[in-house]
């Protein structure tokens, strides 16, 4: 086995984004694909760990940049300050996601009708957002994702979502609630989706991040938490693919 990584530049209109993969050389041929969504920090060394143990998985993996070539928040309130222009506009969350796509299906190792994508955090709500837009991927999963919807014009006819979802959440999230969970949970049936959510006792929020350790924030890891939504993501992938 040889993990082959680099980065690639490419653009969401005139912002330059810088995306990094990961990808096994010993296989030969395309392969099935998972696009990973940082947190609100930043594309950083977790989601380029994340596509690398894919890539020994034996997937393409491509951990997506939402703010831009270089751009990384160093504190609480540069990651909110970076992360509230996408939380104020969901048209401009579904602009990057579909510039990381096509950016994605240009490249020579992806078997583009196998597709997943995958988020942390901010990023979990990313890849929902992509699979409520009705994008032709074979699944999304959330890893302790934000969840609301987007603001919906009321004389938009609903999209069917074609993705399969998973949806791995803390009980103890204080930043997602049972009625935010539930309301999802509606939202995806209506759109004829076919979800599954996992709910984690004695779990906060940012439970797969070792580094998490804020417990009056509501970020704590939680080892048993993280091996088990890996676990729970991988046989999501092994089904779907």
């Amino acid at each position: 086995m040889t993990i082959i990584s680099n980065t690639i530049n490419y653009l969401d209109a005139d912002v330059l984004l810088e995306g990094f993969f990961a990808y096994d050389d010993s296989i030969e041929g395309q392969r099935p694909t998972v696009m990973i969504n940082h947190a609100w920090a930043g594309r950083n060394d977790f989601v380029e760990e994340k596509a690398l143990k894919l890539a020994e998985l034996g997937y393409f993996a491509f951990a997506v940049d939402m703010y831009g070539k270089g751009v990384l928040g160093q504190s609480i309130e540069q990651n909110s300050k970076l992360m509230q222009p996408f939380m104020d506009d969901r048209h401009l969350v579904l602009s990057r996601m579909n510039a990381a796509l096509y950016a994605v299906k240009q490249l020579p190792w992806v078997n583009d009708k196998q597709i997943v994508a995958i988020g942390f955090c901010f990023g979990g709500l990313c890849v929902l957002d992509l699979a409520r837009s009705g994008a032709n991927i074979k699944g999304v999963v959330s890893f302790h994702g934000l969840v609301d919807a987007p603001e919906q014009n009321s004389q938009q006819a609903p999209v069917a979502i074609k993705a399969k979802i998973l949806v791995l959440n803390g009980a103890d999230d204080p930043m997602v609630s049972n009625e935010q969970l539930f309301s999802l949970q509606q939202e995806l049936t209506s759109a004829k989706a076919d979800w599954q959510v996992y709910t984690y006792s004695q779990t906060m929020h940012a439970f797969t991040n070792p580094v998490a350790n804020d417990p009056n924030f509501g970020t704590v890891y939680q080892p048993n938490s993280d091996r088990r939504s890996w676990l729970a993501m991988k046989n999501f992938l092994t089904e779907i693919f």
